[in-house]
């Protein structure tokens, strides 16, 4: 829906809105996994390569129970847009495996692993499809994944996968990088909205890396976070965490286990109220920023949205619902689209990828220092394209960003 709107607001043709609707490759594979006990668990894997105009296609590797080929297909036309606006020399893709991660051994999640590389092994490489991680797989995973797929091909390939360990050829402030570039594309957002940061109060849905990162930053930034939600696999449900005087993110990292999840009780003992997971999106603040999954923000929660609300920051993957956006816009809410937002830890991956290929490395600060150079100028060519023209948002980062693949794609001569 997203993108066929842009296509009509920029007026493309039929070929060219028929040709970047759809991957130019995807796969879908059994893989069969033995478990600890001798049982032999089938899952279903998903490989999507939606554009490589700009060069090779960059995408995430998600586990999550509920994955379909749909969301791979989402994810892989997001990246797309994503590594378009930041203007990287990459594509999009996004791959993913339908289990648990919650139910698994660390053995077992090895031999998915390296299962899953075995599968999709012939279609990546550094300078085809580098792979990456994306929601509930991490450097441990990445690391697998690197020496299955040199195993099979013989040779050393640091640059087929990113997010790896840093001893292992990963880049400093990977973890950081999605988080800080939300925040940096928010501290850019606020100077437009004439608000100073440390006058703000923000609510985060998702205490997981990138979630953490944002909160983290954006209290050393001055604002204060007074509300983070997130799932609780014990008892599978989602709640919210509050603290109106603002939270201590490194306190309330320190009961927060490896999959973001934080300790009901112990957060209770620290004298953090306890809400319905929802909760999040109803708080007292100026910003708001989504940081888990899609479709969070519909037309029928909107209107339950504190009337101080003045930003909305995706951090997450389409966490708005299309319908939601024309109501988000008559409330005057301005809203930061996911493909700018969160585009910090592609921006890292792409580092990450050269570094590698290099076998040359760089500081963290260094590292930090380009994703804020990066980011600020994608967000400024997003902001004057939409003060310019009236538009909103993401009527703004979804023009540049299709047109600049669109042309790609024509002066490549594909049709």
């Amino acid at each position: 829906m997203q993108f066929a709107r842009c296509a009509g607001q920029l007026g493309l043709d039929q070929a060219t809105r028929d040709f970047l609707s759809m991957p130019v490759r995807e796969y879908q594979f059994s893989l069969p996994v033995t478990l600890d006990n001798g049982d032999v668990l089938v899952l279903r894997g998903f490989h999507v390569q939606h554009n490589d105009s700009r060069g090779p296609t960059k995408g995430g590797i998600r586990f999550h129970p509920q994955q379909t080929l749909d969301t791979i297909r989402a994810l892989g036309m997001w990246m797309t847009w994503k590594c378009a606006i930041a203007n990287l020399p990459l594509g999009g893709s996004s791959s993913g495996v339908a289990c648990d991660p919650h139910s698994l051994s660390p053995m077992e999640m090895e031999r998915i692993c390296r299962g899953f590389v075995r599968r999709v092994a012939r279609h990546c490489g550094p300078d085809v499809d580098v792979l990456g991680p994306d929601i509930m797989t991490g450097p441990q995973q990445m690391l697998w994944m690197l020496d299955e797929y040199e195993t099979i091909t013989g040779r050393k390939s640091p640059g087929f996968i990113t997010g790896k360990p840093v001893h292992h050829a990963g880049s400093k402030g990977r973890k950081e990088a999605p988080g800080f570039g939300v925040m940096i594309t928010v501290r850019e957002a606020l100077k437009d909205l004439g608000m100073s940061i440390e006058n703000t109060r923000a609510s985060i849905q998702g205490f997981g890396m990138v979630g953490k990162a944002a909160a983290q930053f954006y209290t050393q930034m001055g604002g204060t976070l007074t509300c983070v939600s997130c799932w609780n696999q014990s008892d599978r449900t989602t709640y919210a965490f509050r603290k109106q005087d603002g939270i201590n993110v490194s306190q309330l990292t320190a009961i927060t286990n490896s999959f973001g999840e934080i300790d009901r009780a112990r957060a209770e003992a620290l004298g953090y109220e306890c809400l319905p997971g929802e909760a999040w999106l109803y708080q007292d603040v100026d910003i708001l920023v989504p940081a888990a999954l899609e479709n969070q923000i519909r037309a029928d929660n909107v209107d339950r949205i504190s009337r101080r609300v003045k930003l909305l920051a995706e951090a997450a993957n389409g966490p708005t619902n299309p319908d939601a956006d024309p109501l988000l816009n008559q409330r005057g809410i301005m809203v930061i689209p996911d493909i700018l937002a969160n585009s910090g830890g592609v921006t890292c991956s792409y580092f990450e990828q050269v570094q590698g290929n290099m076998n040359y490395f760089w500081s963290k600060d260094e590292v930090l220092s380009k994703i804020d150079a990066i980011m600020t100028s994608a967000y400024v060519d997003v902001s004057e394209l939409a003060r310019k023209n009236k538009l909103a948002m993401r009527d703004a980062v979804y023009m540049l960003a299709v047109d600049r693949v669109a042309r790609a794609c024509h002066e490549r001569g594909w049709f």
